[in-house]
């Protein structure tokens, strides 16, 4: 590691963006990675079916039940939650190694999952949460995907209503009306977020350093 990475070095951070299917997460979360060369998607691992044009290992890690039965019995998921009749599942090691890197990991993750995550790392976690318009243009969303029965649209209503309630409980709520400002406003929070002295760990050193200089 060079003198200035020593000099320079930081803590990564967890960024966790919430929103109901049909508000454009994914849209700005992709974004979001593809822009910031220091931010990276973290991968959940899912017992849940790929849908059309979804890959193993680069959207989720598609696994089986029993494959999953052993992931939580060795400890290995930092958070995981079971979503209309499928498992999510958080991998804990890439996260911590990130962080301790300097890097940081972007979850597009349920509010379930993002709360555990911020009660076991309550100082490297973000919350944002994604506001849709209205109810009525997430269920035309949904149902111009044409990816979900009725049912499960009705659900997915049903679910963004009690997490809407629960807006307070995240440190930023963002508009997706306009993408190009919600994308902008996301972007703002990455960067006011990495600039926390508490996870800009050369400040202390530099200053020490300073302090202790000779006038003379």
């Amino acid at each position: 590691m060079s003198s200035d990475e020593v000099r320079r070095k930081t803590r990564g951070l967890l960024l966790m963006v919430v929103a109901p299917s049909g508000v454009g997460k994914t849209s700005l979360t992709r974004r979001l990675v593809a822009d910031h060369k220091d931010l990276h998607l973290s991968i959940s691992a899912t017992t849940r079916q790929p849908r059309p044009g979804e890959h193993d290992g680069r959207d989720y890690h598609f696994v089986d039940n029993a494959e999953f039965d052993r992931l939580l019995a060795d400890n290995a998921l930092l958070e995981w939650a079971e979503v209309y009749g499928n498992r999510y599942g958080s991998p804990k090691a890439p996260i911590v190694e990130a962080l301790e890197r300097g890097d940081s990991a972007l979850f597009d993750i349920d509010y379930q999952g993002a709360m555990r995550i911020k009660a076991q790392l309550p100082d490297d976690s973000v919350l944002v949460y994604i506001l849709p318009p209205s109810l009525l243009e997430m269920r035309r969303r949904l149902e111009a995907r044409s990816q979900d029965s009725a049912e499960v649209i009705a659900k997915r209503l049903s679910r963004a209503k009690d997490e809407v309630q629960a807006w307070s409980t995240f440190d930023y709520v963002i508009l997706n009306e306009d993408f190009d400002r919600a994308y902008s406003d996301l972007a703002h929070i990455y960067h006011g977020e990495k600039l926390r002295t508490g996870r800009n760990l050369w400040v202390e050193p530099l200053v020490e350093g300073i302090l202790g200089e000779g006038l003379d």
